[in-house]
């Protein structure tokens, strides 16, 4: 219990702290804004940074500049986000890989992202869809199956690196149904799907955003969706729980974190802001062509609680696919 004596010094105490943590809000930003990205311009988290960066920096009367840092299946942008000045000015849009799986995948990994990271919001959810260049015979799953269980590793899969939702969602389905398939790891979805359109891989479980325009321009073939619900974008395509494979699901993520230690205040602003802009009409339509859904509200520390229980699901799923860390 403090005496007498110390109870003013420590509400002075107090009181301070309190006026530094507005003072650090009213100050922030004062210059611009950097979203590190860890995969190649054109997949689906380089399009939400880009889709979210206007309206945030407009608000925040600062530029938000989208810097992509891709390779090693997004943590060079972990490894210098986590290891950045918490002062809010070098923040991290990113998918569930760096974020919550790459740690049940990638051994020695340089940051630990529960610990260095803190969340400030949840951006979308992603769906995948299964396609195939058109050389490859396959109309549906069940031809998929098919083709790749009479030739064990001919066919080959491409994805956004180890740990990202691509390689996860193929291994997933490599784990049900017992098929072989090389994996081509690349530094982004929008270069693996660059190389499936041009015949130099066979199937990609690749996300939505990133195949969707090849699909509708027939430089691709669709044959179903991933998550347990269809997509509105492609109402007659079947998901792969429809296609035979019963249980089957998988949604992927994306969120922006500052690293760990950044101000309360700064990280609450960016929520704020980012919400707003979440909110905003065009954004929302602009999301919808790509095929996301929009996530349920989450605070910062539930946006932190949701990654600690998606880390969880990736590893059990790493376990059950029986893929070991490279």
């Amino acid at each position: 219990m403090p005496s007498m004596k110390a109870a003013p010094a420590i509400a002075c105490l107090l009181a301070g702290l309190g006026s530094a943590a507005t003072a650090t809000a009213q100050a922030w930003p004062s210059k611009p804004v950097r979203f590190l990205v860890g995969f190649a311009p054109g997949g689906s988290v380089d399009l939400t940074a880009r889709i979210l960066s206007g309206p945030i920096g407009e608000a925040l009367g600062a530029q938000v500049l989208v810097e992509n840092r891709p390779g090693a299946s997004g943590n060079i942008a972990g490894e210098l986000a986590a290891k950045a000045a918490p002062d809010g000015y070098t923040l991290m849009m990113s998918s569930g890989g760096p974020l919550a799986a790459n740690r049940a995948v990638i051994a020695n990994m340089s940051f630990d992202p529960q610990r260095d990271f803190s969340g400030i919001a949840l951006a979308a959810f992603q769906a995948n869809i299964v396609v195939v260049n058109p050389r490859v015979p396959a109309k549906n799953m069940a031809d998929l199956i098919r083709i790749a269980r009479s030739s064990p590793n001919k066919l080959s899969y491409g994805s956004a690196g180890v740990g990202s939702v691509q390689h996860l969602s193929t291994e997933m389905f490599r784990a049900l149904t017992g098929v072989q398939m090389v994996h081509v790891p690349y530094k982004g979805g929008a270069p693996a799907v660059a190389d499936l359109v041009g015949g130099h891989i066979d199937v990609m479980f690749d996300t939505i955003s990133t195949s969707i325009r090849f699909v509708q321009e027939g430089k691709l073939r669709a044959l179903a969706v991933t998550p347990m619900t269809r997509s509105a974008m492609l109402p007659d395509l079947p998901t792969v729980n429809e296609s035979g494979l019963k249980g089957y699901e998988f949604r992927g993520w994306i969120g922006l974190v500052a690293p760990a230690k950044t101000p309360a205040p700064v990280v609450t602003r960016m929520h704020a802001e980012m919400t707003k802009a979440m909110a905003q009409a065009d954004v929302q339509k602009r999301f919808a062509e790509l095929g996301f859904d929009a996530p349920s509200a989450m605070s910062p520390a539930q946006f932190d609680a949701f990654m600690r229980e998606e880390a969880g699901k990736y590893v059990a799923l790493v376990k059950k696919a029986g893929i070991k860390p490279e």
